[in-house]
């Protein structure tokens, strides 16, 4: 292994897996309120407001995520009138792409929480006097949040991958960085490294989010 070519070629990958960490950065946080936003929609008793959400989990889950990028990107300045207003960059592009997309699976992982918890929780949060926020906040999210951890964080973990298909709209990210220097040296060296860049980071998210259940488990 020539470890001086693999120092030459690392600050270029680190390049790249900086663009990956912010987008990660920027989309967890953001795609996770809003999951939990559509949940709530999806779950409303207003019909309109319940089959729009739901019609948007549907179309986000089931269309693939760089044809969503793709749409983004290159699909929206194309509308008639207002294309030239919607134009934006491949950065802008992505994290949009992403925070819709995650938000549409983190709406089904909450559901599928709050589908856990059981009714008498409800009932036994009336009968203390909590009202319907005080109930939310304090009894059914604490215990959502306990049961999605594992889910949240397998989607974490998949959301650091994904970030490899934002080289398709041009943003340059670690695999993009990767594939450039193996095209030019004719080595499979930079794919390697951008592997252990990669494990790297989702055992770090891997870690943190086991740190996270375990602060969470309180049996």
């Amino acid at each position: 292994m020539d470890f001086s070519y693999i120092a030459r070629i690392f600050p270029a990958l680190m390049q790249g897996a900086g663009t990956t960490l912010l987008l990660f950065a920027l989309v967890f946080p953001f795609s996770l309120p809003l999951g939990f936003l559509i949940t709530l929609c999806a779950n409303c008793r207003f019909r309109p407001v319940k089959w729009i959400a739901q019609a948007y989990i549907f179309v986000m889950r089931g269309t693939p995520l760089m044809l969503q990028l793709f749409f983004f990107y290159f699909g929206l300045p194309f509308i008639p009138g207002i294309g030239q207003y919607l134009r934006m960059s491949s950065f802008t592009a992505a994290v949009l792409s992403f925070t819709l997309n995650y938000a549409a699976y983190f709406a089904e992982i909450f559901r599928g929480g709050l589908l856990s918890i059981d009714k008498g929780q409800y009932e036994v949060s009336h009968v203390l006097g909590l009202n319907s926020w005080q109930t939310m906040t304090r009894v059914i999210i604490p215990q959502m949040i306990r049961v999605t951890l594992p889910s949240i964080g397998n989607e974490a973990i998949t959301l650091v991958k994904d970030t490899a298909l934002v080289a398709s709209i041009a943003l340059p990210e670690l695999l993009h960085y990767a594939k450039g220097i193996v095209t030019r040296d004719f080595t499979t060296m930079p794919f390697i490294v951008a592997a252990f860049i990669y494990l790297l980071i989702t055992f770090v998210v891997t870690l943190l989010f086991k740190f996270a259940e375990k602060k969470t488990n309180y049996d």
